[in-house]
């Protein structure tokens, strides 16, 4: 293997200057450039041993995580301590404070206690970065125009929506939801295609343990209707054995919206959405 000493004659007598030039500051292509040098194995001999100036290095974002995670731990704080103070990872703050010694053991009850509130930051920071990538795919949409709501509501009465069967003719246009949204964008896109408030009917379906008057009043303030669109509720049987998760104040049942004199409009729905397939149908 060659000898980089002997491939430079003058390599005795660059090394000062190489290293008076990185204790100055100067980067390596910097030093290369000034003494004329095109081997890097050259150069690193010449280097050998002296540390980079503190500007070449890369930032590193979690330095001072790094530096406040030894601080927490010297003053006796667990691994699950500092991460409920900082919100890094176990693993990370392992790395950094393995060197350490271990701090004095805790109870179980203290244990458990640090590892909850642990748990609960994670759920928290988990739960920002969710609500952060919500608004920013929200902001993404912006305003429809009324061929893509004419579209979005194709899809979203073919996937909600009543439909005919071979084995039962059924031409009507029965749409039924939970979600006060949906029924929104339902609504919308039913005014868009011009139908009249005049031919809904709306029907709510709730079980009958939750609390069917303010269910129905808050349909009735969601749609606007008037109260003689709304046909006699429909109650569900509670069934004492069945752990139901819709309970609660937020629980509303589902709202079922009924067009009048439909069968045309039904016709078209289901004209639209083969319409849809045949136009995804892209060739390859």
């Amino acid at each position: 293997m060659p000898n980089p000493h002997r491939e430079h004659p003058d390599y005795e007598s660059l090394r000062p200057q190489a290293v008076a030039l990185r204790r100055a500051g100067l980067s390596r292509r910097q030093i290369r450039d000034r003494l004329h040098l095109h081997n890097n194995d050259i150069l690193n001999r010449l280097l050998e041993g002296v540390p980079a100036p503190d500007w070449t290095r890369r930032p590193n974002a979690k330095d001072d995580l790094r530096a406040q995670a030894r601080e927490l731990r010297k003053q006796g704080l667990t691994y699950d301590q500092i991460q409920v103070e900082l919100g890094c990872s176990k693993s990370s703050i392992s790395l950094w404070v393995r060197d350490l010694p271990k701090p004095p053991a805790r109870t179980r009850e203290e244990a458990s206690a640090i590892a909850r509130r642990g748990w609960e930051a994670t759920l928290e920071r988990r739960d920002v970065v969710r609500r952060r990538t919500k608004q920013a795919a929200t902001s993404e949409i912006g305003e429809l125009t009324d061929r893509e709501l004419f579209l979005i509501g194709v899809g979203l009465y073919w996937s909600e929506g009543s439909k005919s069967k071979p084995y039962r003719r059924s031409e009507r246009v029965i749409f039924i939801n939970s979600d006060p949204d949906m029924i929104r964008v339902y609504l919308a896109w039913l005014r868009l295609l011009g139908v009249s408030a005049e031919r809904l009917r709306f029907h709510v379906h709730i079980h009958e343990s939750a609390d069917v008057g303010a269910a129905e009043q808050f349909w009735a303030d969601l749609t606007g209707a008037a109260p003689s669109a709304f046909g006699k509720t429909t109650l569900k049987k509670h069934n004492p054995k069945t752990v139901r998760k819709n309970v609660g104040a937020d629980y509303h049942g589902c709202l079922m919206i009924r067009v009048l004199q439909c069968a045309e409009l039904y016709r078209r729905i289901e004209g639209w959405w083969y319409g849809i397939v045949l136009g995804a149908e892209r060739p390859t």
